[in-house]
């Protein structure tokens, strides 16, 4: 099931994953472990050589060109105070990279609050925070504000003083899958650190620190560990993709399967924290199915693509617009299915396909808005106008 602006969709694959894998925020705190190294057998050793001509993949440029805008994020959590290298309390440590020359900078909201991924409820900032430049530099910073939807900060430090060098920021829809990428953080502690990869998925959906969903985000197999979350996700020409949040993994460490927020969401999150230190997103109030060819067959819908409504929340803009859930229970290709209700097959015009279609038009909107939702209903085509709601932090029941 898929969420737009309602509760994480529950799925059969999900919960099979979660016995074996754990998703991890990458924020670090001060009980890291150093990684266990073992030296290559002698006439084994193999040696990588990344040579760049016009219009290839330099990673030593990308470095280059980024790196002064990388910086590593120190939080200090129960009062534990003595500054950045001060004791007591509880530490915890992250990356994030600076987004204007007025010393604005972006990190995950994990990495200066207590928030844990899919934790809900309340959320408690850091008692102190503290930045690192790649010129040892180490400065206090202000949390203007943080999102725990999508899982975004903003800090702001006093750049007087500080040659401060701001990252550029790209668009995550022109990520493609194969294209390089660059990643730059503080794994474990160890700063500045780079790796590379590949953009291995887009629009993936990913926990945030609520009951809702990150839609839209990149996967990527660049060797992202603990203490990147942050950190930016680059494209060949340095510019952000997204801010690495989180691992799948089964030991803790990288496996090759790293995720980041995609900056599209960055970029809309951090204007809204800019103004007011808070971020709001509209609310539809249903949790819907994908629907396909074969499953559209098998329902004897005309329409090969849509969202099927599994469920809607009582008093929820969808519910007092009227929009139907299903109330029938069936298993197809290994899948519960709820069917008979509405089927949403376009908002404002624009067709839901994909899974994730509906969810990322809505968060397109802000609370108050109206949009107009084409929908499949008794086998006729209907359009249903509606007011959007606020996004409660956690999703209502029922």
């Amino acid at each position: 099931m898929r969420t737009a602006g309602a509760w994480r969709r529950p799925a059969l694959a999900g919960l099979v994953l979660a016995a074996a894998m754990a998703l991890v925020a990458c924020g670090d705190d001060d009980s890291s472990q150093p990684a266990a190294t073992t030296a290559p057998e002698e006439g084994k050793r193999q040696q990588v050589v990344i040579e760049a001509s016009d219009g290839a993949f330099n990673p030593q440029a990308v470095y280059s060109k980024t790196a002064p805008g990388v910086v590593t994020v120190r939080s200090v959590f129960g009062g534990g105070g003595g500054g950045i290298l001060g004791g007591g309390g509880g530490a915890g440590l992250g990356s994030g990279f600076v987004i204007s020359g007025d010393g604005e900078i972006a990190t995950n909201a994990h990495v200066v609050t207590d928030a844990e991924a899919g934790g809900g409820g309340d959320i408690s900032r850091a008692d102190e925070v503290y930045v690192e430049f790649v010129d040892r530099n180490q400065v206090p910073a202000e949390v203007v504000g943080f999102d725990p939807f999508v899982d975004v900060a903003l800090l702001k430090i006093d750049p007087d003083g500080l040659d401060v060098a701001s990252l550029e920021l790209g668009s995550s829809g022109d990520a493609e899958v194969g294209q390089p990428v660059a990643a730059i953080g503080s794994p474990f502690g160890e700063e500045q650190s780079l790796s590379i990869g590949v953009i291995s998925a887009t629009d993936r959906s990913i926990e945030s620190l609520t009951d809702f969903t990150i839609d839209g985000a990149l996967q990527t197999d660049a060797s992202i560990n603990p203490g990147n979350s942050g950190g930016p996700l680059l494209d060949a020409e340095g510019r952000v993709l997204g801010i690495n949040q989180q691992i799948r993994t089964a030991s803790g460490a990288d496996e090759g399967v790293g995720f980041a927020v995609p900056v599209d969401a960055v970029r809309r999150s951090i204007e809204q924290l800019r103004d007011d230190g808070e971020a709001e997103y509209a609310f539809l109030g249903v949790t819907t199915q994908a629907l396909y060819p074969q499953l559209a067959e098998r329902l004897d819908l005309d329409v090969p693509t849509g969202a099927l409504v599994a469920r809607v929340v009582d008093g929820g803009p969808a519910d007092e617009a009227g929009i139907t859930a299903g109330d029938q229970d069936l298993r197809f290709q290994g899948q519960e299915v709820t069917a008979g209700g509405d089927v949403i097959v376009a908002v404002d015009g624009q067709d839901v396909v994909e899974e994730s279609d509906l969810a990322e038009a809505i968060a397109e909107h802000s609370p108050g808005d109206t949009v107009v939702l084409e929908l499949l209903r008794d086998g006729e085509t209907d359009q249903v106008e509606l007011e959007l709601g606020d996004r409660p932090a956690e999703a209502p029941r029922g």
